[in-house]
């Protein structure tokens, strides 16, 4: 066949395929038998190995898998992506409701009601009618390319009408009868079972061979056109049911809702319904309809004010508490854990549940051998409710804690109403130690997690954090350990090295300071640039400190002054350990925000409120959601209402948008 003859048959074809596509895997229909489907497609790829060049960037053969990836790139998110605030009942939503009218000044809101699928959060990105790029939510700020296994999905468009460029969010998930015949077919291999759909899911998009991804029998709904107001959408329910018409495939359970009223009974209806759905959904989410009221509602650092997310009521389950059994964590701090009679609770199976401490045993008056009510706390963590005495035997007994610690043997210490071993050399703590400093919110070394680090831990290639950063001395003996490859230790010794050039934020939190979470690590860092900063100051320094209180100025105070941690400290030194922070204001305290109190009111045009957010935080400025006499600066755009009035009013300064962006000019190249 001459070329372009080729290239008029591919694109006939791909437009038929997509279309097939679409009718079965969106409308749940079909116009051509599988065979015929089959048939068309071995035509496409035979053209597409006749003729590479002319294969298209989203061809319909992309989606049987095929491509292997090293690794997935890592890419910023255009607009952040924002989680939800929850609401536990019909009082948080009145609430939420209340405040709402408030601000807007309306008697009744406009809602659309959805149900919240529990899957893996994705993010698809459109320009000139094609699908560039897909993207996992990752931190919110930065998510990963994961575009080859996320085609395979075949309900989602690769090719659509709109020609401009858009971004529409939602949810890729795993269909309760796909993960039951994936488990069919483990089950017959002698492999472990899958625990839960969600999991599932999130494993299959993340698998480097995309031929896994697609033979998981993944699928997706879309929620989110998040640039609606750009395509001349500016209703949230319309923006839905234009993305139906482009082809997407959007959750029919959804519903516009007049007032509050209206959303408590689509609560209460889908309480109901829950179980019936072929999908795990872990609650619903309420959206204000009218797109041109959100910036005038809203944000805050991580959550929309015009969304909310309501949670279901944990769903409870009986199970035998078999055993009690104690941990120790990298502070020294001792937990006692449940051994349970396996009981699946919302999709997995459940084997341990934490107990917290022994004041929670007894005041819960548990006894080993009892039947207990077990649920999950925020549909995550299984959680013991309560014991059933009644159903005692006789044969139950009475958990006693021990006085000394599981693992070293040492004499334990009770500190308010918590155990503790306070053996420094204590082996559990030095594996949970370097467990922390190698996590994703730390140093972030992909590839090291608790089962490496407590195989590595044992074999005695790593007692403590600076030993991290020798491994490379270990390569051979750690290749002669099952599971592992030239591959798989290059990738883990690369990923160390990459781990010496974090920002100080996060050593600072991965040094395991109590009392210091990644919040406040990132506050110290950017106030004090450089870890050799922290060592002459007092206390009394610490408490100058925006967030940072008594408890946490002693334990600051305390680590920087014991003879071991400064060694440990200059031992990662020599290893190369970057110690300055690598902020936009790491050097630059000139920029005409730094140290100010900057409040954001209107409509902005070139920057999200959630992107001009991060911009004026990066810099060094602190960015409040009301005016007060301790605001420094309002940046107005377009409509501002109430809180421009009270800047005005107070005498604060005012500026618009492009005033801002001419002083952030260079921040922002």
């Amino acid at each position: 066949m001459e070329k372009e003859e080729a290239r008029k048959r591919i694109a006939e074809l791909t437009e038929m395929l997509d279309r097939w596509n679409y009718e079965y895997y969106v409308l749940n229909e079909s116009s051509v038998s599988d065979a015929e489907f089959d048939r068309y497609m071995n035509e496409l790829m035979l053209l597409e190995m006749e003729h590479p060049d002319l294969k298209l960037k989203n061809s319909p053969t992309q989606r049987v898998g095929g491509q292997v990836a090293s690794e997935f790139r890592k890419v910023p998110h255009k607009r952040m992506m924002l989680s939800l605030a929850n609401a536990f009942n019909e009082d948080d939503m009145r609430d939420f409701d209340r405040k709402l009218r408030e601000t807007l000044g309306k008697d009744v809101i406009d809602y659309m009601g959805e149900v919240k699928i529990d899957g893996l959060g994705m993010s698809l990105i459109y320009d000139g009618g094609e699908l560039q790029y897909c993207l996992t939510r990752g931190d919110g700020n930065v998510g990963e390319d994961v575009t080859q296994n996320v085609i395979t999905i075949r309900s989602i468009p690769t090719h659509v009408a709109e020609k401009r460029p858009f971004e529409v969010r939602g949810e890729v998930f795993m269909p309760h009868a796909s993960l039951e015949k994936l488990n069919r077919e483990r089950a017959i291999r002698g492999e472990p079972l899958l625990a839960n759909a969600r999991n599932a899911a999130a494993g299959s998009i993340r698998q480097l061979d995309s031929r896994i991804a697609s033979s998981r029998g993944l699928d997706a709904f879309w929620y989110y056109l998040v640039n609606a107001s750009e395509i001349n959408q500016h209703v949230h329910s319309d923006s839905l049911d234009y993305l139906d018409s482009l082809g997407f495939k959007t959750n029919h359970e959804r519903r516009r809702l007049h007032g509050i009223e209206e959303v408590l009974a689509y609560i209460r209806e889908y309480t109901e319904k829950r179980p019936t759905l072929g999908y795990d959904i872990d609650g619903l989410v309420f959206k204000v309809d009218n797109i041109d009221d959100y910036d005038v509602i809203g944000y805050t650092a991580k959550t929309p004010k015009w969304a909310i997310a309501y949670k279901f009521p944990p769903m409870e389950v009986s199970t035998k508490l078999l055993d009690i059994f104690l941990t120790v964590g990298r502070t020294g701090r001792i937990t006692p854990n449940a051994v349970l009679e396996p009981v699946r609770v919302q999709g997995s199976l459940v084997q341990r549940a934490t107990l917290n401490n022994e004041d929670f045993i007894k005041e819960k008056g548990l006894m080993i051998g009892d039947t207990v009510i077990l649920r999950k706390a925020a549909d995550v963590i299984p959680e013991v409710v309560r014991p059933l005495p009644e159903k005692r035997n006789g044969s139950e007994r009475p958990f006693i804690m021990s006085d000394v610690c599981p693992e070293c043997g040492q004499p334990l210490t009770k500190v308010q109403g918590l155990h503790y071993c306070l053996n420094e050399e204590c082996p559990s703590r030095k594996i949970e130690a370097i467990i922390h400093f190698a996590s994703r919110d730390a140093m972030d070394i992909d590839g090291m997690g608790q089962r490496v680090v407590e195989e590595f831990f044992g074999e005695g290639f790593m007692t403590d954090i600076p030993e991290v950063y020798t491994l490379y001395n270990r390569a051979s003996e750690i290749k002669a350990l099952d599971g592992w490859s030239d591959k798989s230790i290059d990738s883990l010794l690369n990923a160390i090295e990459i781990s010496k050039g974090r920002s100080l934020e996060k050593l600072l939190f991965g040094l395991g300071i109590k009392e210091i979470g990644s919040k406040t690590a990132k506050v110290l860092a950017r106030r004090f640039k450089t870890l050799d900063a922290f060592f002459p100051l007092t206390e009394e320094d610490y408490l100058k400190v925006d967030d940072i209180g008594p408890v946490a100025a002693h334990s600051l105070f305390t680590y920087f002054h014991d003879e071991g941690n400064l060694q440990m400290i200059e031992t990662l030194r020599f290893m190369g350990v970057n110690f300055d922070y690598l902020g936009a204001d790491a050097t630059d305290t000139s920029s005409y925000f730094f140290g100010k109190t900057v409040v954001l009111t209107g409509a902005l045009q070139r920057y999200s409120r959630t992107e001009m957010t991060n911009l004026l935080e990066s810099i060094g400025a602190k960015v409040a959601g009301s005016v007060s006499k301790k605001t420094d600066i309002v940046i107005a755009g377009s409509d501002a209402g109430s809180k421009l009035t009270k800047a005005q009013a107070l005498g604060i300064e005012v500026i618009d948008e492009e005033t801002a962006l001419s002083y952030l000019e260079k921040n922002i190249a």
